[in-house]
């Protein structure tokens, strides 16, 4: 960033995250994972698809596949990541 460039604010809200076959995982691990990820990955990478001033999607398809995996640190990562190429154009916008 230029010293004549204001930082800026990136807003990401999802009110809901639906993860079908995964029973067997903490959801509060899973969702503190996730969102540190994400922050991680806003924060160093940007969100592309934000990049003309904003942008709004109600849901994101075509995402990155998840890994078959009951660690719930893993699992939110990865769906960090899946999420941020979404958001990131890679995804199909609904």
């Amino acid at each position: 960033m230029g010293l004549n460039e204001a930082p800026r604010t990136v807003r990401v809200d999802i009110g809901e995250l639906v993860l079908d076959g995964f029973e067997r995982v903490d959801p509060d691990r899973v969702s503190a994972a996730f969102q540190a990820e994400l922050a991680r990955l806003v924060r160093e990478r940007g969100v592309p698809l934000a990049a003309d001033g904003g942008r709004a999607l109600d849901a994101l398809s075509g995402l990155p596949p998840l890994p078959a995996t009951t660690s719930p640190g893993r699992l939110g990562e990865a769906l960090a990541r899946a999420v941020h190429a979404g958001l990131s154009g890679r995804g199909e916008p609904r």
